[in-house]
This record gives C-alpha cells, sequence and structure tokens, in this order.
C-alpha cells in the first residue's frame, strides 16, 4: 500500500526518506487542490457551506465531492451512449485498483484513497454509487418513489455515510448516524431534481415519480411546455413537503456529529432554502433558479451558527 511504503521510508537513509515524504506530501496537496478546484466549479452552495467545515475537515469533503463529481461529469457531461458506459465502467475499474494497489495515477482518486484510509472508509461504501452512475445511462424514470429512493441509495447517500466517517460521530459507532445522514442526502438531492426539473427535462430525465405525475394529473406534455398550472403547484407542494421531512429527520442528527456540525446545519438550511425559493418564486422551476442568493446565505449561516452553539 502507498501509505505503508511511505511508513517503510522511515527505515530508509535520512536524506532520502526526507525527500521522498516532502514528494509524497506535495502530490497530495496538489491532489487535493485539484479536488477543490473540481468542487468550486461545480457546486456553490456545497462550496460556500464547505467553507466552515474545520480546517483539518476541509480538503477530505473536498476529494469525496470531487470523487463523485468526476463519475457524474462521465455520464452526463463528457460522454454519450457506449463511450459514457465505457468510460464510468473503466473508472470504477480505476477505483477498486486504487484500494488494490494503495495508489492510482488518476488525482481525485489518490486523495480520496488518502481520505478513506484516514477515516477508515471502506470501499465498499462507494459500490452503490457506481451502480447508480450506470443506472443513470439508462434509467430516465422512476415508476414509484420508492424506486427514487433506491437510485439515491448510490447517488446520494453514499455522500452523507462518507461524510460522518469523515467528521465523526459521538455515537458507540459511525453507522449510528447513517440514518440521519440518508435522510439529509435524500433531503439535498430531491431539492435538486425540484429545483432542477426543467434542466433535466432538456437531458431526457424526470425524476419526479410517475406514480405522482399521474396522481396530481399532470402530464410529460405539460412539462415539455413548461405549464406552472395549479396541477403543477399541487405537485410541486407535494414534493416539497415531502422533502421538508426528510430536512427534519436529518436535523436530529447534526448533534451526533463530533465536528462540522455549524457547516453541516448551514449546508441543510441552504439546500432547503431551495425549497422556500421554489415557493416565492410561484413553483416556476422552469424559467427561474432557485436558491439563497449571498444575503440570504449569510443570514442562514449565522441561524445555522446560533443553533448549533
Amino acid at each position: 500500500m502507498a501509505l505503508e511504503h511511505s511508513e517503510s521510508l522511515i527505515h530508509a537513509q535520512p536524506e532520502h526518506h526526507v525527500f521522498a515524504l516532502r514528494h509524497i506530501r506535495d502530490t497530495l496537496d496538489a491532489d487535493y487542490a485539484a479536488c477543490r478546484d473540481i468542487m468550486q466549479a461545480a457546486s456553490k452552495n456545497y462550496s460556500f457551506a464547505a467553507r466552515f467545515l474545520p480546517a483539518d475537515k476541509r480538503r477530505h469533503v473536498e476529494a469525496l465531492y470531487a470523487l463523485m463529481r468526476v463519475g457524474d461529469d462521465i455520464v452526463d457531461v463528457h460522454y454519450q451512449g457506449d463511450a459514457a458506459r465505457a468510460a464510468i465502467e473503466q473508472f470504477e475499474a480505476l477505483y477498486w485498483q486504487a484500494f488494490e494497489a494503495g495508489t492510482s495515477a488518476h488525482p481525485v482518486l489518490r486523495a480520496y484513497l488518502h481520505t478513506a484510509h484516514q477515516f477508515g472508509i471502506s470501499p465498499e461504501l462507494m459500490r452503490p454509487y457506481f451502480r447508480a452512475m450506470i443506472e443513470d445511462l439508462t434509467i430516465t424514470r422512476f415508476s414509484t418513489f420508492a424506486d427514487l429512493l433506491y437510485y439515491m441509495e448510490g447517488s446520494a447517500m453514499t455522500v452523507g455515510r462518507a461524510m460522518a466517517h469523515i467528521l465523526g460521530t459521538k455515537t458507540q459507532a459511525v453507522e449510528d448516524v447513517y440514518e440521519a445522514a440518508d435522510a439529509l442526502s435524500i433531503a439535498m438531492q430531491l431539492s435538486n431534481f425540484w429545483r432542477d426539473v426543467a434542466q433535466d427535462w432538456s437531458r431526457g430525465r424526470v425524476y419526479i415519480p410517475q406514480e405522482d405525475l399521474e396522481r396530481f394529473g399532470y402530464t410529460e406534455d405539460d412539462l415539455a411546455a413548461g405549464r406552472n398550472n395549479q396541477n403543477w403547484i399541487n405537485l410541486m407542494e407535494f414534493e416539497i413537503e415531502r422533502t421538508d421531512a426528510y430536512y427534519t429527520a436529518a436535523r436530529q442528527g447534526v448533534a451526533a456529529l463530533h465536528s462540522g456540525q455549524w457547516a453541516v446545519m448551514s449546508a441543510l438550511k441552504i439546500y432547503r432554502a431551495i425549497l422556500t425559493n421554489i415557493r416565492k418564486n410561484r413553483y416556476d422551476v422552469f424559467s427561474t433558479r432557485a436558491g439563497a442568493n449571498k444575503v440570504e446565505k449569510i443570514g442562514l449561516l449565522l441561524a445555522a451558527w446560533r443553533q448549533t452553539r
């Protein structure tokens, strides 16, 4: 393993092992910097909340985010069809090889490997993530909310569980907070789904469960036309209330974190503000992007600070 190799350098000649250890450290710093660049380019909300993490945790969260984003972009941005499937399968193969070999040629995988070793995150934790990314290539509709939850087990819950390991918990076992971590991950991703309805439609995807569309009498033709009618308002209000219930369940787990409570509560409030803004925008997610502005984010940040103190 790479970490074992770095420890063995201690027994080498002093001038050699000092140089080698410095090289390893410099490479890791560059790897984590690459992860930070990926996160800052991809998510303003996540990057904003991450600023308030403890300094010794921040780069590990950036590595986790970058790992997920690389896979997302393979599926959504850089490739199509068979090429996308080949690329995500290759990335998954590189992931498993990194844990087997203890190193990787990929800077994001090197950074995440280091993070996983430091916080005892099993490589198996990401298996549902790769499954969800491959499903993204062929599954564009979800019949029921249960089907959507199964997808989010990979696309969202893996993030919350890894975060619990990185931030640490006051519980006897990290797994004790998985339920609350899952709730927050689900709530945040659902908020993004409702905000990005038009963008997802343009990619051929509908994350609103088909059973919900049918229940509220809203069709995909309505989606294509961006009809903000009463059926749509009723549908969105149903999804917002459902999502809000997950935020409520997630709040109970923040106090169990050993560190990073302020940042996590800030993220919770900032992402929940998407729901508030959808309502303020009169449910128009077709021409207006919902989310807190900078002033609102500062207010939410202060509210989160008071709540976690």
